[in-house]
């Protein structure tokens, strides 16, 4: 099993966990810079967690 597939099976059973990982990580971006970026860091909180969607919805076995 490659580490891909391990990341899709991961992200398919704890994928609620890695969304709020995400909002954390953002946050915390938010906190150091200010809310400088905070337009940029929500973009990319967003991405984050379409991709860890998309990646767990493969990683789910039947």
């Amino acid at each position: 099993m490659s580490i891909v597939d391990k990341m899709k099976e991961f992200l398919g059973q704890h994928g609620d966990k890695v969304d709020k990982v995400v909002e954390k990580a953002g946050d915390m971006v938010d906190e150091k810079t200010g809310g400088k970026y905070a337009d940029k860091v929500d973009k990319a909180q967003e991405q984050a967690k379409r991709s860890a969607d998309k990646w767990g919805e493969e990683g789910r076995h039947p």
